[in-house]
């Protein structure tokens, strides 16, 4: 068995075509044991494709899969060592949840009562014990879910494939879910893959998100890495709620965006380009902050109550037609919407501010 920590999955160098059209082009990744990894992305970045031929179910025209360190990039899918949860779930309607969770088990007879053993185990390790002689059509989605679950994690693989797994239950459901698999995934310590389009559940699920962009990985690395170090302007727009204003350099330390000046920590590669700022770092008040080179006056013009905090909406003097977004405290929110004037001093940190051609 790999040490938690070593690489179990190797993607070297992958390239997939169909026609004229590149899925995926020079793909590397290096998944290490016992980790939830993420393939993010938008429609048609090649995260399903990736994931599928690392299931043998497409064959790559060049690359090497390796896992364990066996090279499978030709081996069947059946000799992958891997189970596999859809989105569909696929269960077979006409069976028991026993009997879909047994499907690709021995059926020897000599084994039947270790298969039926099995069984039993997954159903308690899912949370369905006691649901063995159920159709798939008694059950909610969420059961169902865990049905297919327990099925692809029957045959005890060393590495699970999930695709779109939670894409098909609603919201409340799916959130109660996601901290139920992430659960069982550290438990088992069995290394996992799992194909989203959703940022939140990538966020909150997994060690580390391959984030996909016209069939290339654009960045690797933890949820903390990609939010608060994005390396190009995709993964900023991509990853979490951004704010982009274009700028024109003046100095080494300093850009005009519209008739304002500002400050950076960090001076931008090009002359022009476009400054990045996440919502939560825009700081908000009803006085000047003191000693700030981006301190400037804006009017409140919109406010979004979402409990623990306001997302407001802001025109910034000398912004012409660049409304900022802020996402600050309950109470600071409260007392500038409940103010008769609008008005209220914005502050944009200089270690805050990102720029980008």
């Amino acid at each position: 068995m790999p040490r938690q920590g070593d690489t179990f999955l190797s993607v070297q160098r992958l390239v997939k075509r169909f026609g004229a059209h590149t899925a995926l082009a020079d793909v590397s990744l290096d998944i290490p044991a016992g980790e939830l990894v993420c393939l993010l992305g938008p429609s048609g970045c090649g995260k399903t494709t990736l994931l599928r031929a690392i299931a043998g179910l497409e064959l790559q025209d060049s690359g090497a899969i390796l896992l364990g360190g066996r090279d499978i990039s030709q081996a069947p899918p059946q000799a992958r060592d891997y189970g596999i949860l859809f989105q569909s779930y696929a269960l077979f309607p006409n069976l028991t949840v026993a009997r879909n969770i047994a499907y690709g088990l021995s059926t020897r007879r000599a084994d039947r009562r270790r298969v039926a053993e099995r069984v039993e185990e997954m159903l308690d390790l899912v949370g369905l014990a006691g649901a063995a002689a159920k159709y798939p059509g008694q059950l909610s989605g969420g059961q169902q879910q865990r049905v297919a679950l327990a099925r692809a994690l029957a045959p005890a693989p060393s590495l699970l494939l999930l695709d779109e797994p939670m894409s098909a239950l609603d919201a409340r459901v799916r959130e109660r879910l996601r901290g139920e698999l992430r659960a069982l995934q550290r438990r088992l310590g069995i290394t996992t893959l799992m194909v989203t389009h959703d940022q939140e559940e990538a966020m909150t699920m997994a060690d580390r998100i391959a984030v996909m962009n016209g069939g290339v990985i654009e960045q690797y690395g933890t949820p903390r890495e990609l939010y608060r170090d994005p390396r190009t302007a995709f993964i900023a727009d991509f990853v979490g709620e951004a704010n982009w204003l274009p700028y024109e350099r003046l100095d080494d330390g300093h850009v005009r965006v519209g008739r304002q000046t500002l400050a950076l920590a960090q001076a931008p590669g090009r002359a022009n380009g476009r400054l990045f700022v996440r919502p939560e770092a825009v700081r908000v008040g009803q006085s000047a902050p003191a000693g700030s080179d981006n301190a400037l006056l804006a009017d409140v013009i919109d406010g979004m109550f979402l409990g623990r905090a306001f997302r407001l909406t802001l025109q910034v003097d000398g912004l012409p037609g660049l409304p900022l977004h802020a996402i600050v405290p309950s109470e600071t929110g409260d007392a500038l919407l409940g103010a008769r004037a609008s008005r209220c001093w914005v502050e944009l940190p200089r270690h805050a501010l990102r720029a980008y051609a």
